[in-house]
């Protein structure tokens, strides 16, 4: 006689099997780490050249600024924001190639597909409602727009990914609210969120799902 088969383990199999075609599950938690640690540094630099600029006013004065310092650092601002995407994204890559390549599984497949239309479109449609608030003169809301639409961007993504992408997602949306309510305090906030959010998520990823998978030294 065949041994009995038990029915929970089955499906326990199948629904492992189906999770595996339907998400992105080789996303890195080194990844998030990564781009938590450029977007410090990004917020250090923005920091630093609003000083240069404005004096220890800094962020409280572009918030105030008018049209013509705005566009003064609108350049500058606009280059810093493109190098640190860039820095982040080739930092989300290598490490998430590592771990695909770590679990046998394909880096560019369908899920990954899905994952990255969920995030762009979002990302790119607040990308330029922030551009457009910064241009009519309502830099205070840049920051907050850019928290809440990542927030929105990470929710929409998390049906194809880790569950726990979801968290971070409704704690940026958390965030871009207290920094409608403190426009003074945008540029910490977004350190905290993009920065310090990236961080933890990663490390708790990275603790979850990757440590004990890692060759011993």
């Amino acid at each position: 006689m065949k041994p009995a088969t038990d029915p929970l383990a089955q499906l326990t199999e199948i629904r492992a099997i189906m999770e595996r075609s339907s998400r992105f599950l080789s996303l890195s938690g080194l990844s998030g780490v990564g781009a938590g640690l450029v977007a410090l540094a990004g917020a250090a630099v923005g920091h630093f050249y609003l000083q240069a600029q404005y004096g220890r006013e800094g962020f409280l004065r572009l918030v105030d600024a008018s049209e013509p310092e705005r566009q003064q650092a609108l350049p500058f601002l606009l280059g810093l924001a493109v190098a640190m995407i860039v820095l982040a994204l080739v930092v989300a890559w290598y490490f998430t190639r590592r771990r695909a390549a770590q679990d046998g599984r394909p880096l560019w497949d369908a899920p990954a597909r899905r994952l990255l239309l969920s995030l762009a479109v979002p990302l790119v449609v607040g990308g330029l409602f922030c551009l457009v608030l910064y241009l009519r003169g309502a830099a205070s809301f840049v920051v907050p727009g850019m928290l809440v639409f990542y927030g929105l961007a990470l929710l929409n993504a998390s049906k194809y990914t880790l569950d726990e992408i979801r968290l971070l997602g409704l704690t940026q949306l958390a965030l871009g609210l207290l920094a409608l309510a403190l426009p003074g305090w945008g540029l910490l906030l977004f350190a905290v969120g993009f920065g310090l959010g990236h961080i933890g998520y990663g490390l708790l990823m990275y603790n979850r799902y990757e440590r004990a998978s890692q060759p011993a030294l």
